[in-house]
Order: structure tokens, then C-alpha cells, then sequence
């Protein structure tokens, strides 16, 4: 899940934007006014967007964007001066004032853009290390010997104990060890 975190110093100017983007569909987490807190927040989120001002009682955007995970984007909602310094930073910002239906267009492509590329992480095929394939090819081996199976019978079934069970197809394998 994409989650959208709003970050200003004074709560009521992140409460009106939040209910700007809710009336728009766009569910918002929490509305923060420190970065401390936001800090804290992303700990326990997978993905998201962060709306910000420029500066905040404990620090600036661009201490904040180096606690973000790559998993997390910054929209940054500054004043026209400050437009050129950000611009380097690589991070997008909408000039102030702005119209309610241009954020809103910036949320939502941001939010799909973020929702994408979390996907694609979550799909990639995790790399096992060098002791987890030991572990795996062991428990096929004891499979293979004990089970009268090809090696191609003894991955599927560890595949379908590990699907069945709800675990890894490591810690599956450290079961069959076990027992044998």
C-alpha cells in the first residue's frame, strides 16, 4: 500500500491539504508537524509520499529526504524564491500558491508512480545466499533418498510444503533437515 504522509509546521495548514486530497479520493495516513515524526512513521510503512514545506521546527526538507527509503517520495510545496535551489535536489516541488486541482494531479501521478515501482520490487525474485541454497539442495538430497523422487519431484514438493505451511521455501527446507 502506498501510504501519503503531509508534513508542515503549522498542523492546520496539513490538515486543510489533507482534506483537500480526501475530498479528491486520495487517502492520506497522518498529518505530521515535525520531521521527527515522520521519521517515525515511515519505519513501519512500505511505500509512500511525503508533502512538505520547505522548513520545519527540527529540520529542513533536505535532511528529511536523507531519512527517506528508496521506497518513499517528497513533494515539496515551496514558495517561488525557493523553486531554483530545489530544482537541484532532484526532488519535485509545486510553486506556492497553487490550485487545488494542480496538487491534486501531482498526488495522484506521484502515487501511482510510486505504487509501480513498489511493485516492481515486490516481484523482482529474492536472491537466496550461498547457505541457503545449501540448505535447500540438502533437504532435496534427503528428499531424493528418502522419498525415491527426481530432483525436480523433491523442489516441487518442498514448493508445495512451503506454499501449504505459509513459510519459506528455506525455512521449509530447515523443517525436512530437522526431522531427518
Amino acid at each position: 500500500m502506498v501510504n501519503v504522509i503531509i508534513l508542515f509546521p503549522k498542523v492546520e495548514v496539513g490538515k486543510s491539504i489533507r482534506s483537500l486530497l480526501m475530498k479528491n479520493g486520495i487517502e492520506v495516513t497522518t498529518v505530521c508537524s515535525t520531521g521527527a515524526q515522520v521519521v517515525s512513521c515511515i519505519d513501519n510503512l512500505d511505500a509512500g509520499l511525503v508533502i512538505c514545506g520547505y522548513q520545519y521546527v527540527d529540520m529542513v526538507y533536505t535532511e528529511l529526504l536523507s531519512y527517506l527509503p528508496d521506497t518513499f517520495e517528497m513533494l515539496l510545496l515551496a514558495s517561488q524564491n525557493r523553486r531554483s535551489e530545489i530544482d537541484e535536489t532532484g526532488v519535485v516541488c509545486m510553486g506556492m500558491p497553487f490550485k487545488a486541482y494542480e496538487l491534486v494531479e501531482n498526488v495522484q501521478y506521484m502515487l501511482k508512480r510510486i505504487y509501480r515501482n513498489y511493485k516492481e520490487r515486490k516481484e523482482q525474485p529474492k536472491v537466496r545466499s550461498e547457505e541457503e541454497l545449501s540448505i535447500i539442495s540438502h533437504a532435496k538430497i534427503i528428499l531424493m533418498d528418502k522419498g525415491a523422487m527426481t530432483e525436480e519431484e523433491a523442489h516441487r514438493y518442498l514448493q508445495k510444503k512451503s506454499m501449504d505451511c505459509g513459510t519459506s521455501l528455506v525455512a521449509t527446507a530447515r523443517d525436512i533437515l530437522d526431522i531427518y
